[in-house]
């Protein structure tokens, strides 16, 4: 269904808030039992604000999962695993890269901290599709609506520069580095959308996205030490 301008503002608003929650720390309302709240709340506010102003059309979003979506999850998974790696080696052959302190926190951490860590990169990683699909959707609208682009040119066009608030949220998690969140984590983006291009479904990008950094997290933590 089409969105109007307001709508499609109060949505990506909404993604403003969001990832705001998402990075604020909490200090000392970060307790046991909302340790997870910043990641549900990174996904759940931005649907709420997409139900809000399109009822039920929000689920257009998400569809049935087949033994096809599965095999798409995979290859864009490990498609995105090589481009990351030669990315990054490309970026370091001629620039200083900050490490994602994730690792090194995964690495000292136990068994039941860890096991939480990537339960929450579900929800969180939802959030992160919902930070780039709303974006990519609201543009491919006004690029087709107002710019008059082809839809070819408008998908395209809404590929790319929806990429560009994902490279820059991660901009903390890399010691401010824009060139390597711009580079190495936007190029990653570039090839996590597709899955959601080709499949038009959340819960395949979605996918994909887990695959792909519990993969990263989970070789970096092979032969790592367990805190106890």
């Amino acid at each position: 269904m089409a969105l109007t301008g307001r709508q499609w503002l109060l949505v990506l608003g909404s993604l403003v808030v969001a990832v705001w929650v998402l990075m604020v720390p909490w200090g000392e309302a970060r307790t046991p039992a909302t340790i997870g709240m910043p990641a549900v709340l990174f996904c759940v506010m931005p649907l709420g604000a997409l139900a809000f102003v399109a009822g039920r059309g929000w689920t257009a979003l998400f569809h049935r999962v087949r033994s096809r979506d599965v095999l798409l999850m995979l290859a864009i998974a490990a498609l995105n695993l090589v481009v990351t790696l030669l990315m990054a080696l490309v970026f370091t052959s001629t620039h200083h890269a900050a490490a994602n302190p994730l690792f090194d926190s995964l690495t000292t951490a136990g068994v039941f901290e860890r096991i939480l860590t990537f339960a929450l990169m579900v929800p969180q990683l939802l959030g992160e599709e919902l930070l780039t699909v709303l974006p990519f959707l609201a543009l491919l609208w006004w690029l087709h609506t107002y710019a008059e682009c082809t839809r070819r040119v408008s998908v395209a066009w809404a590929w790319l520069l929806s990429a560009i608030p994902f490279a820059l949220v991660h901009l903390p998690t890399y010691d401010w580095n824009l060139m390597q969140c711009l580079l190495v984590i936007g190029t990653a983006r570039l090839v996590l959308t597709l899955a959601y291009v080709i499949s038009g479904n959340l819960w395949v990008s979605t996918g994909a996205h887990v695959l792909n950094d519990w993969s990263l997290f989970g070789f970096a933590l092979i032969g790592g030490p367990v805190a106890q």
